[in-house]
């Protein structure tokens, strides 16, 4: 299998615009399910009888195959990015959702009754000490989700999206392996810098485990 440099060297911008369209879907299903998988978990910790529930509807969610779920969401949002990232979000969740409440977990009590006793509010006690103790739960979560979203986004070259995606059919349906491996490429790179530079993101929010290294 040969590569044709002139192709790459040709299209370089088209490879940009797609890498960006790539990231830009992926990013954004973790923020939004960041936004929802906080929330959630907070309840999840908070209230055992709803844990179970919010955490299997989760596990429900994440075993729709994603070519399903895309399809499912025509109707609603069409053949928009919208339908991509809505679908990217629904994957997310599920390990948003249980590495927060596992970092909640994780949190001893003694340090929220130290917490408590010195006059903290519970949010207080939520966003001051939780969290941040949590940290390191919550972005081996976000990781793993920023990882899968970028794999995932190719997916939706079958409704019209799909970032990178887009090489892969090019490639295909031109029996031309060059768009086909420069988008494997580009997708494994992008994979790796965010992953990188999450484990940056979590060096500089827990300054507390530098000091004690």
């Amino acid at each position: 299998m040969t590569i044709d440099w002139s192709w790459i060297s040709g299209h370089t911008d088209y490879l940009a615009t797609l890498t960006i369209s790539h990231l830009q879907a992926a990013l954004t299903a973790v923020l939004l399910g960041l936004l929802i998988s906080l929330p959630l978990a907070v309840i999840a910790h908070r209230v055992r009888p709803l844990r179970g529930l919010l955490l299997g509807l989760s596990n429900v969610l994440f075993t729709i195959p994603s070519i399903a779920i895309f399809v499912l969401l025509l109707p609603i949002s069409g053949l928009t990015r919208t339908t991509t990232v809505i679908g990217l979000t629904v994957y997310t969740l599920v390990v948003l959702l249980r590495n927060t409440v596992e970092g909640l977990d994780s949190v001893p009590a003694k340090t929220k009754e130290a917490a408590k006793a010195m006059g903290t509010r519970p949010l207080r006690t939520l966003l001051t000490v939780e969290f941040p103790l949590a940290l390191p739960v919550i972005m081996a979560g976000v990781r793993i989700a920023t990882v899968m979203s970028i794999s995932l986004v190719s997916v939706a070259t079958y409704i019209g999206d799909g970032g990178l995606g887009q090489l892969f059919t090019d490639g295909f349906q031109r029996d031309f392996p060059t768009p086909v491996i420069a988008g494997v490429v580009l997708t494994l790179l992008l994979a790796v810098v965010a992953d990188a530079a999450l484990v940056g993101v979590q060096y500089v929010l827990t300054p507390w485990k530098r000091r004690r290294a």
